[in-house]
């Protein structure tokens, strides 16, 4: 069995991922959950290496021999149709391993994928910075991937992406769409970040913000009057807020945070949870940056905002155990896999009592 075969696989099985590890069966991630291919025989070293390297061109190759492992994407005709993939080569025992992502052909719009209608106000912003937080394998990119996709049907603008690989490819719209991927496209963060100033941009997107220079250049860009995306893997407003402020050396905290508290237009939190009908429905927290919101940021009181989101609902905030509340009256989730998946699980209990 080749590697596009279980690719094939994994497009009908309707998988996000499939894992492939020495000593073990191909596994697929279906609707979270992992299901072993245990009709296929177990993969060998060389079963995995022949299969990535004949995915690998010479510099992606030697990339993933210097550095352990390697992120790119492929693309796989399937039914007359462009599939693509995210991938991931690593390292583990000695041996090379790779997880695939599943990158759906079609951008879902922000109604399809049962986001919270304040989404579509997001793709009218002209300028400001608007994240979307949440461990690996939650729908961030997804998310983004529809508000930047209604922005590009809607708005005569120029988008620029920089990603690491490009997940979603943008179709034809009013907007014109710039999407660069790394060591393709580019040769680092740093020169696309500062480079991407020079060529006109009204959006950019930035795939993950992962250090100092990427928080520093998007905060950057943000107040030089454009629209910026990002997203980081933090579990809360308040903890993103706190991990973009503390990534500064501590003389330059009290600017970042006055650079922060003017460019910040929203901060989402996103989890993919159990539905009742099987599949998994996004559930968000969503801060906006209000003039309270930009005050605590200004005075380092983020321990504020969890009280601020809660008191705020008028401006269109919500807390994580509001949506899963929606969530339950709409009966799309049960009141059981709310109270497991609740952040505060006293105040969501609160919330349905009231």
């Amino acid at each position: 069995m080749d590697i596009k075969e279980l690719l094939t696989i994994t497009i009908t099985r309707k998988a996000s991922d499939l894992h492939l590890v020495v000593s073990r069966v191909p596994v697929l991630r279906i609707n979270g959950e992992l299901h072993p291919l245990v009709t296929l025989p177990i993969m060998s070293r060389d079963d995995i290496e022949s299969m990535i390297y004949s995915l690998l061109n010479p510099t992606q190759k030697e990339l993933l021999f210097a550095n352990k492992e390697l992120d790119f994407s492929i693309s796989l005709t399937f039914e007359d149709k462009q599939a693509r993939f995210r991938v991931n080569s690593y390292y583990q025992m000695g041996s090379l391993a790779s997880s695939f992502r599943l990158i759906p052909s079609k951008i879902k719009t922000i109604d399809e994928l049962g986001l919270p209608s304040l989404f579509h106000e997001f793709a009218k912003i002209h300028q400001g910075f608007i994240l979307i937080t949440g461990p690996s394998g939650q729908g961030k990119s997804t998310s983004l991937s529809s508000i930047i996709e209604e922005i590009n049907k809607t708005k005569n603008v120029h988008i620029i992406t920089i990603e690491d690989p490009i997940e979603y490819v943008y179709s034809r719209g009013k907007a014109i769409v710039s999407q660069r991927e790394m060591y393709q496209d580019t040769h680092s963060w740093n020169n696309a970040l500062r480079n991407s100033l020079r060529e006109d941009p009204d959006v950019v997107f930035i795939g993950e913000m992962r250090d100092y220079e990427t928080i520093s250049s998007a905060l950057t860009i943000a107040e030089t009057g454009h629209l910026v995306f990002s997203t980081l893997h933090t579990n809360s407003a308040a903890q993103s807020l706190d991990r973009i402020i503390d990534i500064f050396p501590a003389v330059s905290q009290d600017q970042v945070r006055l650079q922060l508290s003017m460019v910040i237009s929203a901060i989402i939190t996103q989890r993919l949870v159990p539905s009742i009908s099987g599949s998994r429905v996004p559930v968000c927290e969503i801060l906006l940056g209000s003039s309270s919101i930009r005050n605590v940021i200004r005075e380092g009181k983020t321990h504020l905002i969890d009280n601020i989101i809660q008191t705020s609902k008028d401006l269109g905030m919500m807390t994580f155990e509001d949506h899963l509340k929606q969530r339950v009256e709409q009966n799309i989730i049960s009141p059981e896999t709310a109270l497991e998946y609740a952040f505060r699980p006293e105040r969501y209990t609160q919330l349905m009592k009231g």
